[in-house]
């Protein structure tokens, strides 16, 4: 369908009428409904696209069916949205007007938030003033546990990547309490595993054996498994980290490096590099990275949101892992008939890639973000961070 070989009537949806769009599956997705929050399940007005072509997303052409219509864009500046008095729950909308700021730096993000330029900061406030805010204003401070994980890719395809051995030294040796609790600081928990284990029906993932290990325990192992790889003190283990650019990115890849050097006693030798993101994505895909800073997030409250991402066809595999063991297992979970078998589906697929070491996950991550305390309707609690307008409003302040 996406290739454009079959007509829209084939997919398998069509509207009953003007209030009803019906699905039909090739299997049971109990969780469909949960999907169709994700912006590409958003319905697009075939009319106005065909008629304007990709000038369809100007200001003067646009048409949606939210809450909330867009009023005015200027690029690299704001974006303002006005209420939309067609949208079918108009009623319950508070708000009439918003403006979204383009704000490049988080630190400027803040200053105007203090100034009372900003009603709501955007999320991932800096580390280095987390503290003084925390201190200052604790009750407009918001840390979001999400459904996210902060991840080393490691190019499993790349010698000596393919060494299993090579990439259970990195796993063991690699303290993620230093990077949570020292380098970051903001609430972030360390990981083990790719899926965070409390997303929905993800209760049944453990993380591995080793992450209750003492480090001493695990770095020794390190070490040996690095010695049988043909790596010493003479001939280390030498690769390249790739980030994109981002100081944060910067901080947690330097504190990975020497936390690796001096757990292997001197074994593992890391080099930085940081690339913008259109480049760095382009040299994660074509094979290039060695290890690479990687990242996911939920598209929706579901295992598999995460499970899929490392199936051997995956576009977004760019640690080129494969496994017919860990395919098999994702697939059995879209054969399972309840909830219970889907999450012990997702155990397995996620014990199999703990145990091949394909990754290197490092934390999950939280969302810091400041809010007004005349802003009311945002509980901090969504563990996707999702904030819709029309659910806010403000009181007299």
């Amino acid at each position: 369908m996406i290739e454009g070989k079959k007509q829209p009537s084939e997919l398998g949806v069509k509207a009953l009428d003007d209030l009803t769009f019906q699905v039909t599956l090739s299997e049971p997705v109990p969780y469909l409904v949960g999907m169709t929050t994700h912006q590409s399940m958003l319905p697009v007005p075939k009319s106005v696209v065909e008629k304007y072509g990709d000038a369809w997303v100007k200001v003067e052409n646009y048409v949606g069916n939210g809450a909330y219509k867009l009023a005015k864009h200027v690029i690299n500046e704001k974006i303002e949205f006005e209420r939309n008095p067609n949208y079918w729950n108009d009623k319950e909308t508070v708000i009439e007007k918003a403006t979204f700021l383009a704000i490049p730096s988080t630190n400027t993000d803040v200053q105007r938030y203090r100034a009372g330029e900003i009603d709501i900061t955007n999320y991932g406030l800096s580390p280095e003033i987390f503290p003084k805010l925390k201190a200052e204003i604790p009750d407009e401070l918001f840390v979001v546990k999400t459904l996210s994980t902060y991840l080393y890719e490691i190019n499993n395809q790349k010698k000596p990547f393919d060494d299993i051995r090579v990439r259970k030294a990195l796993n063991l040796s690699l303290d993620r309490t230093i990077i949570t609790d020292k380098v970051l600081a903001q609430g972030q928990t360390p990981t083990y595993v790719f899926t965070p284990p409390y997303i929905d029906e993800g209760e049944q993932i453990q993380q591995p054996a080793y992450s209750n290990q003492p480090m001493a325990e695990r770095n020794a192992q390190a070490i040996k498994l690095l010695e049988e790889a043909g790596f010493s003190k003479a001939n280390p283990l030498k690769f390249t980290i790739l980030y994109n650019t981002n100081e944060n990115h910067k901080k947690v890849a330097i504190a990975a490096a020497s936390i690796w050097k001096t757990n292997t006693k001197g074994l593992i030798d890391v080099k930085l590099e940081n690339q913008e993101w259109k480049t760095f994505l382009d040299t994660r895909r074509q094979g290039k990275s060695e290890v690479a800073r990687a990242a996911w997030a939920a598209d929706y409250n579901q295992a598999t949101s995460f499970i899929n991402y490392f199936l051997s066809n995956s576009s977004n595999n760019t640690a080129f892992y494969k496994s017919k063991a860990y395919d098999a297992a994702v697939a059995e979970s879209y054969q399972a008939k309840d909830a219970a078998g889907r999450a012990s589906a997702y155990a397995k697929a996620e014990a199999i890639l703990a145990e091949d070491a394909a990754v290197v996950p490092v934390y999950n991550y939280v969302n810091t973000r400041l809010v007004k305390p005349y802003v009311k309707g945002y509980t901090g609690k969504d563990p996707q961070d999702d904030i819709l307008l029309k659910n806010l409003y403000l009181i007299k302040h």
